[in-house]
């Protein structure tokens, strides 16, 4: 009988039925509740047609439902495709046809009605749900149904180059165990949560509700309900970007002590800056743990050093990875590999098996790094056509498809340009059409109906040209 991982955090938490599972403002769910809702939201799935195999988006807030919503859809076994709530609407229906996703589970008012049928309300849940039925799709490749499904990420944009990472049961679980094995997570445990659950979710909130931890939501309303949890939730550990530290540490309300139950900090999502890591240090006492978290392997790395000098880097490889640098220069510099433990199963779109994606079961990420000679690893430069803004990732081939759709302009480059607090800013260079005259201010609110409003670039620079390779590519 194949695994299912929503049956294995049942198990795992028998034994904690009484527990606080998670924390969303004024309101709480023991674990008890949380199976109880989650299964009785999958039986009114499954009489409106949910079955196996199914791709169900979830649409929907980081929230207690968002988290018994999808805890209902893997107990089905059917499949999870998280879509961001930041997205436009012409967002999300590109990645419900691309994914051929078949139902669509969403909160009321982030979609259009027409057509979805009322979930209602189910036992300690708030929000309503809707379940549009998308009708006949067409059928994935034949080894999707012998993976065993669980979930799949949609990891580029509506005209970005086509992914969909897809996760097995199998897979959730060996990279949530391998995880672990750095992070340590107990029933002990406090988690202040503050990132978005559409772009982080199966290393960490799977792993923490395996292991009983009281999970805070605190990504509604920052600040005030972080230092909330902090305070009030005694909160143990936290998971977040540079930015959310950032503020913290120029918080004059949160005292230096204010943090003295956190064990562990992780910084992730982006590149944590050197001044955000010091400024951190110097008011709180204690190093940010930067991780390297990849949706195609999982979290291999996590710097766990308290040692100022290996500030910069992501750390050693957790127990269950191993990772290799390729045609290195003088330097030490070259593509960097990964292989381990909850490797991802497929690309959905086009259908890429493991073995297709996999070089000799090594993964090649796309990002240039070097080990120095404690075998810590420090990442010295990223994929340029990926911009990553405060954690979130922008295809910059998306953005200038919808720039070039604009009135007057004949083509453009986007690319990111580096910032101290948010990593990277989108900013974009555009060449005009023949005696076109465009409004930058006109231009920009096109962008702002097209695409989620991170996306949209913060400065728009009129060029001649823009230079091409050999081929008739842009440089990057």
């Amino acid at each position: 009988m194949s695994m299912n991982i929503y049956q294995t955090i049942k198990q795992e938490t028998e034994d904690f039925e009484n527990k606080t599972a998670v924390i969303d403002g004024e309101r709480s769910i023991s674990y008890s509740q949380l199976i109880s809702s989650a299964e009785l939201l999958a039986g009114s799935l499954k009489k409106a047609g949910v079955g196996p195999y199914d791709r169900v988006a979830l649409l929907c807030k980081d929230s207690i439902e968002y988290i018994a919503a999808s805890l209902a859809v893997l107990s089905l076994s059917a499949v999870m495709v998280p879509v961001a709530i930041e997205h436009t609407e012409e967002e999300i229906n590109g990645i419900l046809e691309r994914i051929a996703v078949n139902y669509l589970v969403f909160e009321e008012g982030s979609y259009d009605d027409a057509g979805a049928d009322k979930l209602g309300l189910i036992n300690f849940f708030q929000k309503e749900f809707r379940l549009l039925n998308r009708g006949e799709q067409k059928e994935p490749d034949r080894a999707y149904y012998k993976i065993n499904p669980a979930f799949i990420r949609f990891s580029s944009g509506t005209t970005g180059a086509s992914k969909g990472v897809v996760l097995s049961h199998e897979a959730i679980l060996e990279r949530t165990s391998a995880a672990d094995k750095g992070l340590r997570i107990t029933q002990d445990d406090t988690v202040l949560w503050i990132l978005s659950m559409s772009f982080h979710f199966v290393v960490t909130i799977m792993l923490f509700l395996r292991r009983a931890a009281t999970i805070v939501l605190c990504s509604n309303l920052f600040p005030e309900s972080l230092i909330d949890g902090i305070s009030r939730h005694k909160g143990t550990f936290i998971y977040a970007s540079p930015f959310h530290y950032n503020v913290l540490a120029h918080m004059e309300t949160l005292s230096a002590e204010a943090l003295q139950n956190i064990r562990l900090a992780v910084s992730t999502a982006m590149k944590l800056p050197e001044i955000i890591a010091q400024g951190f240090r110097e008011k709180f006492g204690f190093e940010l743990s930067e991780a390297y978290g990849i949706i195609e392997v999982g979290l291999p790395f996590i710097n766990l050093s308290s040692d100022e000098s290996k500030r910069s880097s992501v750390g050693k490889p957790l127990p269950d990875f191993e990772v290799e640098i390729v045609n290195r220069d003088r330097e030490g510099v070259g593509p960097i590999y990964i292989k381990g433990e909850g490797m991802l199963d497929a690309y959905y779109s086009p259908w890429q098996n493991r073995e297709c994606v996999l070089k000799n079961s090594w993964f090649d990420t796309g990002d240039l790094g070097r080990l120095d000679p404690d075998g810590f690893l420090t990442i010295v430069g990223r994929d340029k056509d990926v911009i990553n803004f405060a954690g979130m990732k922008i295809f910059a081939q998306e953005v200038e498809a919808v720039i070039n759709h604009f009135p007057g302009v004949r083509e453009s480059y986007v690319y990111g340009e580096d910032h101290a607090i948010y990593g990277q800013l989108p900013m974009a260079k555009i060449v005009l059409q023949d005696g076109a005259g465009v409004s930058m201010d006109e231009l920009k609110k096109f962008c702002y109906r097209k695409l989620a409003q991170y996306k949209v670039p913060k400065g728009f620079e009129t060029v001649g040209s823009i230079p091409k390779t050999a081929s008739g590519k842009i440089k990057r």
